[in-house]
């Protein structure tokens, strides 16, 4: 995998991740959160799609689609993580 690989998979996840913090609103601490939720969704989706094979507008050697899917997946999966966990210690 080239560096033009890993350049794009990382802008394109990270701009899940500080669109959804613009979404979403909150802190530092959730911006952080949700970078590092859109760069493992991201990834997650990525290797998914590259071990059953789905190349379905793949940008060269990157599964795009599936890797958004994971990203956004993840994104909310932590959203929700984090309010439940605020609500319990409430």
């Amino acid at each position: 995998m080239t560096t033009g690989f890993w350049l794009f998979a990382f802008i394109l996840s990270t701009l899940y991740g500080a669109g959804f913090h613009l979404w979403r609103g909150g802190g530092a601490r959730q911006l952080l959160l949700y970078l590092l939720a859109g760069w493992v969704g991201f990834a997650a989706g990525h290797i998914a799609a590259d071990l059953i094979n789905f190349t379905w507008l793949s940008a060269c050697a990157l599964h795009v689609v599936p890797a958004s899917v994971g990203s956004v997946l993840a994104l909310f999966i932590s959203r929700w993580l984090a309010e439940r966990n605020s609500q319990t210690q409430n």
